[in-house]
């Protein structure tokens, strides 16, 4: 008390406000419900409680954002409201009005209330309000462009979508998903590889179009184009952070679904960040330093190939160093490295690339993915001339990448004379820190071979991690090195089951021996080590 009574003397703020930033009281548990007791009106959790359909429509998104107010229930005579301040007694004549019914406060947290609004009225509810009574929405999409020559309809649509994306930045999305139905349009984020519905007004389904059509403004693309798929790609800034969108349109029943992919700019991980353990992070420092040959990384969309591969790079990008690299898409913009993007329309494939990556006279280049067999001769090709090359193949596992380039038709001495590992990657969950406890089930299935018990932990749930159990992502890796006993296997075509067999043999750690070290570090749970690798038979 003494402390809080020192620090209002300069500040003059109330004591009970003080107490509760130098988080000396606890907010839900100490501040608000004595404050509800000397203001004489209830304290509710709203986390606690469902708030019916009909006492939502009593006030509008506007309204309910004005005030920074939320309807709890309503009853045959009045309308409870909840407020942070229920002392201001002046906004209750004009939200009775807008009720039509008498109102009485209840008190709860300005955190609480916000998210309740979020949750019950839907992200940019008040935008979507505001865009139906200036005018009715035109579901037709030939209207639908010249709508867009409204100011007024613009500027909302504008303000619609940076609410979107602003909440999609702050939920830690990676990408967000707009899917138009019959009767809705859903929107969707991807956070740490799972999809969650974002919460949006009802409404918005008559503005799909609109939304699709300012899309692709921003980017630069046809928007009278609604028969074929489209690529582009725009930058925003939110909270000082350049963000660049990556946007792919695709035509369907009921309309032009589009899925945005946040690449945040600023943030490029050092191979320290991606999870490795010590053995691993000395593996990739040995081949990185390789004079010559090829490095794979394997795995499905969105396991993280491109971000380790860039990491790789930051890491020998050296002033003695020319590195080239060739990608469909450029994610990321790295200083200091030459990067040549795709481009079908006029011709620039990665093999023609490739072809003139070599008159740069590059020390190491990187290949954005081999998808055909004339580029993957072109890199073994580039490789036997004393270069270092790294690239990426779609397959499940380490010793699936041989099987891969074998099938395209690159020849077996070509592999073995070239390429020094296939490494396997996929992300996994990270359990949340501020809601991890000791898991209570009994697990039996990864650590039927511990001699030792094993502590597994989990994540309760909060609202840090959003009711997940988990915060961010790292990475786990298998590392297929190519020794004399692989390359012989590979010269004889044997099955990819038969090599990766053999380097098991010879200690390689699978996916799901990687990700059951995470697991005894207290760093995942093994239903998710298990979500990445059992589906695939990665493990």
């Amino acid at each position: 008390m003494d402390i809080a009574l020192a620090k209002q003397k300069t500040t003059g703020q109330l004591l009970g406000v003080v107490l509760l930033e130098l988080g000396f009281v606890d907010e839900q548990k100490v501040f608000f419900p004595i404050l509800a007791e000397q203001c004489g009106v209830p304290f509710v959790d709203l986390k606690n409680i469902t708030v019916p359909r009909p006492a939502i429509q009593k006030i509008s998104a506007k309204l309910a954002l004005h005030y920074q107010i939320i309807p709890v229930s309503q009853d045959e005579n009045n309308l409870t409201i909840a407020t942070a301040d229920p002392l201001n007694v002046q906004i209750l004549d004009e939200i009775s009005a807008a009720a039509d019914c008498p109102v009485k406060f209840v008190l709860s947290t300005e955190k609480d209330i916000i998210e309740a609004i979020r949750k019950y009225y839907g992200i940019g509810a008040e935008t979507i309000e505001k865009m139906m009574g200036e005018s009715r929405p035109i579901a037709k999409p030939e209207t639908m462009v010249s709508r867009l020559d409204d100011l007024g309809s613009e500027a909302s649509i504008s303000r619609f979508l940076n609410q979107i994306l602003m909440e999609a930045y702050q939920s830690r999305a990676t990408d967000i998903h707009v899917e138009p139905y019959e009767d809705e349009l859903k929107i969707r984020y991807r956070i740490d590889g799972v999809l969650h519905n974002a919460k949006v007004p009802q409404d918005i389904k008559h503005f799909k179009d609109a939304i699709v059509s300012r899309i692709k403004v921003l980017s630069n693309l046809n928007i009278a184009e609604r028969r074929t798929p489209q690529d582009g790609r725009f930058k925003v800034r939110a909270e000082n952070i350049d963000l660049d969108l990556r946007v792919s349109f695709l035509p369907t029943q009921f309309g032009e679904s589009l899925v945005l992919r946040i690449l945040n700019t600023a943030k490029l991980y050092s191979l320290d960040e991606l999870g490795l353990r010590p053995d691993e992070k000395d593996m990739i420092d040995r081949l990185i330093k390789k004079p010559h040959g090829i490095v794979f990384l394997t795995g499905p969309t969105g396991s993280g190939k491109t971000t380790t591969l860039y990491s790789c790079l930051s890491k020998i990008n050296t002033d003695d160093q020319k590195i080239v690299t060739i990608e469909d898409p450029i994610e990321y913009q790295l200083k200091g490295i030459t990067q040549i993007q795709i481009n079908q329309a006029v011709g620039l494939t990665f093999a023609k690339g490739l072809r003139s990556m070599l008159r740069h006279d590059p020390d190491i280049m990187m290949i954005g993915e081999v998808r055909d067999v004339e580029t993957a001769e072109i890199a073994v090709q580039i490789a036997l001339t004393g270069h270092l090359v790294f690239s990426t193949l779609h397959t499940n596992d380490a010793a699936g990448g041989v099987a891969r380039l074998l099938d395209m038709g690159v020849e077996p001495y070509l592999i073995t004379s070239t390429v020094e590992c296939f490494i396997a990657q996929r992300l996994v969950r990270v359990i949340c820190p501020h809601c991890k406890r000791v898991s209570k089930e009994a697990f039996n299935g990864i650590n039927a071979q511990e001699e030792n018990p094993v502590t597994v932990f989990e994540g309760k749930g909060c609202e840090k991690c959003s009711h997940t159990g988990y915060w961010g992502r790292q990475a786990i890796y298998e590392f297929l090195i190519i020794d004399d006993i692989i390359r012989k296997l590979i010269i004889d075509r044997a099955s990819a089951e038969r090599i990766r067999d053999a380097a098991i043999e010879r200690g390689m750690k699978t996916l799901l021996h990687s990700g059951w070290e995470k697991v005894k570090s207290g760093l995942t749970t093994p239903s998710e080590i298990l979500r990445v690798t059992a589906k695939d038979g990665a493990g």
